[in-house]
């Protein structure tokens, strides 16, 4: 009899431990996101989630511009416009602007954002501004421009190796002959803004203008090496159509409204479900809290810039979570209404349920990846955080939910009113 009491035992006291489990991770987790952890210890310091968040320009302040180029009518527009944004990239970068983007917006446009930055002046500098590229010899002696490169390309050489192939105008070419000629043997430089990017040894006369740039090169690495090459200038014309400053005490206040209505918003939510739905509801709250920490973390983890439309996107995943919620409850609602007992009609609801989740759930992330794919600025930034919202809304609404139900169940709550 004792070992049939302790087995009766058994489940409710491994809900209670799962229970508790449960609740003293959401706890550990909720304390790391707000306060982080390790800050003035040996162990490594991890930020609260909020400061690891990487915030967009319309959050953080900052300068964006739009450039259209200049369409010459080519087969070579495609790779000209990619060589035009990564010189563009590297030219930022150069700058100490790591964080900046530049990214292609439609067939013909580009758009610059410079986050930290109040004067629309400084991207207009930096990009109106010629790299400074030179070939120097050993002596440092300054032998050749870069506006003398007519062109330069990622080709193979006669082994077929990666290198860098480039074109001279005239002149260049015959200063190129001369230098050559005087340094067979040794190496000849080429600083980019006084960095050198490449020290090649000269193995013969390089004549005619033509000559290629060989090494241990990768393919992709003798593709940057040729676009920083020609990024003394820019393959494409290009014409401003806008620019615009963010201040950025306005993105803060936009931030904190923002997070304030999500806040009131959760809260009223969580406050309606347990009233709605007692301890269905109880379950569901708990599972958008986890929810909530999820999103969070992944956007700390990915790297992911939040936006204020991506701000939009979590608190209408959030929207999706409880809606999936409540199909669900009213499911087990109907169970239990022809007479299921309760651990059945969670198990039934569930299943009833789980058709018409996907079904929604999925049709939202496809449009989110279509308008991450073919969006920019703060229509990606909506994008990833819907994204990230509805995959960690299904989640949770499909096990977690499940499984805290379950679990309220075994804790011997049996009460159907406590669930209708």
């Amino acid at each position: 009899m004792a070992n049939k009491n302790v087995k009766a035992k058994n489940p409710r006291t491994r809900a209670l431990v799962s229970l508790i489990a449960i609740l003293l991770v959401v706890a550990v987790c909720g304390y790391v996101a707000l306060f982080g952890i390790g800050k003035g210890t040996m162990i490594n310091y991890l930020k609260p989630w909020g400061e690891a968040i990487s915030l967009g320009l319309d959050l953080r302040g900052g300068v964006y511009t739009v450039y259209e180029a200049e369409n010459d009518g080519s087969d070579e527009f495609e790779t000209k416009m990619g060589s035009t944004v990564s010189i563009l990239t590297s030219r930022l970068t150069r700058q100490s602007f790591t964080e900046a983007t530049v990214t292609r917006q439609g067939g013909e446009r580009i758009r610059v954002e410079i986050p930290n930055v109040s004067d629309p002046n400084e991207i207009l500098r930096i990009i109106g501004t010629p790299a400074q590229l030179y070939f120097v010899d050993e002596s440092g002696n300054q032998i050749m421009e870069g506006s003398m490169i007519k062109n330069a390309q990622a080709a193979q050489d006669e082994n077929g190796q990666p290198c860098v192939a480039f074109e001279l105008n005239d002149e260049g070419a015959k200063l190129f002959a001369e230098a050559t000629a005087a340094n067979i043997g040794k190496t000849l430089s080429i600083t980019l803004d006084g960095e050198v990017i490449s020290a090649p040894t000269v193995n013969s006369v390089i004549a005619g203008g033509k000559g290629q740039i060989t090494g241990t090169f990768t393919a992709d690495e003798a593709k940057s090496l040729a676009t920083l090459i020609l990024s003394g200038a820019l393959p494409l014309n290009l014409t401003q159509l806008e620019v615009s400053a963010i201040s950025a005490t306005l993105g803060v206040e936009a931030l904190d409204k923002a997070i304030l209505a999500g806040i009131i918003g959760v809260a009223l939510v969580m406050l309606f479900m347990l009233l709605r739905y007692r301890i269905c509801g109880l379950a569901a709250d708990i599972a958008l809290t986890i929810y909530v920490m999820i999103v969070v973390l992944l956007l700390a983890l990915t790297g992911a810039q939040l936006t204020l439309p991506g701000v939009a996107g979590i608190i209408l995943g959030i929207g999706m979570a409880v809606d999936a919620n409540v199909v669900i409850f009213e499911r087990i609602r109907e169970e239990l209404k022809v007479g299921r007992p309760l651990p059945s009609s969670i198990k039934k609801g569930f299943s009833h349920a789980l058709t018409a989740i996907i079904d929604a759930n999925v049709t939202t992330i496809i449009a989110a990846v279509v308008l991450y794919a073919f969006g920019t600025g703060t229509i990606r930034g909506f994008a990833l955080t819907l994204g990230i919202s509805v995959v960690a809304s299904m989640f949770t609404a499909i096990f977690v939910t499940h499984k805290l139900l379950d679990i309220f169940a075994d804790l011997g709550i049996k009460n159907q009113k406590l669930y209708v």
